[in-house]
């Protein structure tokens, strides 16, 4: 067996549905290098509702790994058993190869181990140490960059340089969401009734986010919608899950405007990718809905938590909001320090103003500003009201022997 005649390819994305959506052009370039390739997506029952909207996936399986954290804070069975039952579970379906993708602060051995007891032949994956037998396959993991300014590469750019190893080039680099014909008409027929006529560009404000690191005050939020509602006219949609109505009433009470209206928990999955392939700009923290505009070409304004420098907006014309910080990249669901400088230094007029110049069509009347990376050449994001909106860019396979890596980065 090898990767050119693979039909049957597990793809491992263990953890959110922004991962998921991240590691679509992979998928899709694994898909089109074989023909008749069919790809079953291994996933989090969280990502799982991801399902419909994967044009390149035939087939999802949703497991909650044991290694990875999940949104649902619930008693785990014993995790020996429970890896032990899967892999009898993906055993069945007699997979040619597995193709495992991660975050450089990953490690992917508990998934290779995985894959091995299920018996898939060919498995695929970056890691930092030697994983001898446990892959087929293994890419060294260079991240981040040992070099001075050396930047990891953007989350979408790693997995397509992984599979790019096995012969899956890509047609096209562009993150996926396929929006269904019922979910536009569904959103149409909102988007009428909110609008009753006015004219007026749609905005769409996200407010939440599953991690309270990556949280802007929605005081800021509601300052923004406010702000657009008056300066553009624009109908502002303020988005949100069930458990988040209270934010979005917040955010709506404080701006205080009729034209920004509550959407907690109105809309399915295929109904947000709708709203957002309708929308004119979507002002959000770094979560989900960030990739998924991605996905479905809408500008973006990222308020985005220094936690990870590897997720912003892919492809598509942004601003990503921040104010440096010493502690930046800290990997954590909870602001270590406390203080939350990295959201909270951002002024509310600095997104009114990125915001502005994206639906006026004139991106450039902000200058981009790069994630800071230590000892970049490029000048670091300056700190607090001074600090723009900054804009992103855009390992040969050994065959086993190689010197171990002296450490192995946690599953975060």
């Amino acid at each position: 067996m090898n990767w050119q005649s693979a039909r049957s390819v597990l793809c491992v994305r263990l953890d959110n549905m922004g991962d998921v959506l991240m590691s679509t052009p992979a998928m899709q370039a694994l898909a089109d290098a074989l023909p008749g390739r069919r790809l079953t997506l291994l996933t989090s029952h969280s990502a799982a509702a991801l399902a419909p909207h994967l044009p390149m996936v035939s087939r999802v399986l949703a497991w909650d790994a044991p290694w990875a954290r999940h949104a649902e804070d619930q008693a785990a069975p014993a995790p020996g058993p429970e890896i032990a039952a899967c892999a009898r579970w993906l055993a069945r379906f007699r997979f040619d190869a597995a193709v495992i993708f991660t975050v450089y602060s990953q490690s992917p051995l508990p998934a290779a181990v995985l894959c091995a007891l299920a018996g898939i032949p060919l498995r695929l994956a970056c890691c930092r140490e030697n994983p001898y037998t446990l892959l087929s396959d293994w890419v060294p993991d260079t991240e981040p960059g040992t070099q001075p300014g050396q930047r990891p590469r953007h989350e979408a750019q790693r997995q397509l340089d992984l599979v790019a190893q096995v012969g899956a080039i890509p047609r096209d680099t562009r993150l996926r969401f396929r929006v269904l014909a019922s979910d536009r008409t569904a959103v149409a027929g909102r988007l009428a009734a909110i609008r009753a006529g006015r004219s007026g560009p749609v905005v769409v404000v996200h407010p939440g986010a599953s991690a309270p690191s990556r949280r802007w005050p929605p005081a800021r939020f509601a300052q923004v919608a406010h702000a657009l509602a008056v300066k553009a006219g624009a109908h502002v949609l303020v988005t949100g899950d069930a458990a988040e109505h209270d934010i979005v009433r917040a955010v709506c009470a404080a701006a205080g405007h009729a034209r920004v209206v509550p959407l907690a928990g109105a809309l399915r999955l295929g109904e947000m990718g709708a709203l957002l392939e309708a929308a004119d700009l979507l002002v959000s923290n770094n979560t989900g809905p960030v990739h998924l505009a991605a996905a479905l070409g809408t500008p973006v304004v990222d308020l985005y938590a220094l936690t990870n420098p590897q997720h912003t907006p892919w492809q598509v014309p942004h601003r990503t909001l921040f104010a440096d910080v010493p502690c930046r990249y800290c990997y954590k669901s909870m602001c270590p320090q406390g203080h939350h400088r990295c959201l909270e230094d951002v002024p509310a007029a600095h997104a009114v103003q990125a915001a502005l110049a994206l639906l006026g069509g004139a991106p450039d009347s902000m200058p981009a500003v790069e994630l800071p990376w230590p000892g970049a050449l490029a000048a670091a994001a300056p700190r607090q009201s001074d600090a723009g909106p900054a804009m992103t860019e855009g390992h040969p396979i050994r065959h086993i022997p190689h010197d171990e890596a002296d450490h192995v980065h946690p599953w975060h």
